[in-house]
């Protein structure tokens, strides 16, 4: 059987963490692609690459092509994330990748389930309580009622 392409939503906050650390120890398995996919919202002012994938994204990045993430894309991946991945990448036998989508990142999600394509996708949630969320809107609820995947939604807490 084919590896599944299996998303994780990640801003490299503790929620967005939860979710990676959660997909990496109960959905991989061996010959699974793990791609981790990031939306930066603000770009307006960045030069070179990031206008080039302005609508498309990044193409997927290797994990071992992560350290040039944070001067072509201007992206930085925080240390404690680059060891939840190289450790699953070694012990669960997957491939990790990147793909650095720029926009509004409940669209930006959504798409990327077709764009890639993922067989699924996992996300962190921040807890927001019924009046912030109604007010605010959240990315994960977006994400559930949306996408054309199963979808996730990960606690910080868990």
């Amino acid at each position: 059987m084919a590896g599944r392409n299996i998303g994780v939503a990640v801003d490299f906050s503790s929620c967005s963490k939860a979710a990676l650390r959660w997909a990496s120890t109960n959905l991989t398995r061996s010959g699974d692609k793990l791609i981790l996919i990031h939306v930066k919202s603000s770009y307006q002012n960045e030069e070179g690459a990031v206008h080039l994938w302005e609508q498309s994204g990044s193409p997927l990045i290797p994990l071992a092509e992560f350290s040039d993430v944070t001067k072509t894309y201007g992206v930085s991946p925080d240390k404690e994330t680059i060891e939840i991945l190289t450790q699953v990448a070694n012990q669960r036998g997957i491939e990790v990748f990147a793909k650095i989508l720029y926009g509004d990142p409940a669209k930006k999600l959504y798409e990327a389930v077709d764009l890639v394509p993922l067989s699924c996708m996992v996300i962190g949630s921040r807890g927001l309580s019924t009046l912030k969320r109604a007010l605010m809107g959240s990315v994960s609820t977006y994400i559930v009622n949306h996408a054309a995947c199963p979808v996730t939604v990960v606690k910080e807490n868990m």
